[in-house]
């Protein structure tokens, strides 16, 4: 998943990212508002996490000028203002919640994933491919009776193929949903993930779930892809 962080505080942006990051978050950051109006309108994210008070432009002209041009993405505002009237300001620009500083990482990155299951319209918090489950609250994976330990990069990797499956994945967009780069045709790392992903999860005795297809990328599939 890809979250567009923008907090023109350096030592808060520093410990967001952080957290993000350990969470197996891709994260693009902006320090001022015109940075994060331009990220925002010209990449894909799956949440944003904005601040009110920026340089520029403010969270909430960010936020309404968003929404003016049809991005959906979903917007946790940051904020020092704790007033009703501030809040009820945040949410008419376009906001889908709202944190006054100081607050939890622990609580940020609950409400954050509680705003990518809305966004993905999802009824349940668990995905399941075949006998493959992916808890996204318990952040657990399972097949059939088997738990499987995954990291948080292996996580996020795992919960792209599982979203899209049966419809293949690229390096390319696996690159840049879950690390948040560029892409780089020499780079080996998602080889390297999907290899420990399909140990895990191609268990023995069991029909193999994860294929890779030359030349197009990677698949969750039962049998042959």
């Amino acid at each position: 998943m890809r979250v567009l962080l923008a907090e023109d505080d350096a030592k808060v942006a520093k410990h967001l990212r952080q957290a993000l990051v350990s969470e197996g978050y891709a994260v693009d950051a902006a320090q001022d508002g015109d940075e994060a109006l331009w990220l925002a309108e010209n990449k894909p994210y799956d949440a944003i996490v904005l601040d009110v008070m920026m340089p520029l432009k403010d969270g909430y002209a960010v936020s309404r000028q968003l929404r003016r041009k049809g991005v959906a993405t979903p917007i946790l505002f940051l904020t020092a203002r704790g007033e009703i009237e501030d809040k009820v300001r945040g949410l008419d620009a376009g906001a889908d919640d709202y944190m006054v500083k100081p607050f939890s990482v622990v609580e940020l990155l609950a409400r954050l994933r509680a705003l990518l299951r809305r966004q993905r319209h999802q009824a349940t918090n668990v995905l399941r491919f075949e006998d493959l489950e992916l808890d996204l609250v318990a952040r657990r994976a399972s097949r059939g009776n088997a738990q499987i330990a995954l990291t948080n990069r292996e996580f996020a990797v795992l919960e792209l193929l599982m979203m899209t499956a049966p419809r293949p994945v690229s390096k390319a967009v696996l690159v840049e949903r879950v690390w948040g780069q560029c892409f780089d045709s020499d780079t080996n790392v998602v080889n390297v993930y999907i290899n420990h992903l399909r140990q895990k999860i191609n268990l023995p005795k069991l029909p193999p779930l994860l294929h890779t297809i030359r030349g197009v990328g990677f698949v969750l599939k039962k049998g042959a892809p």
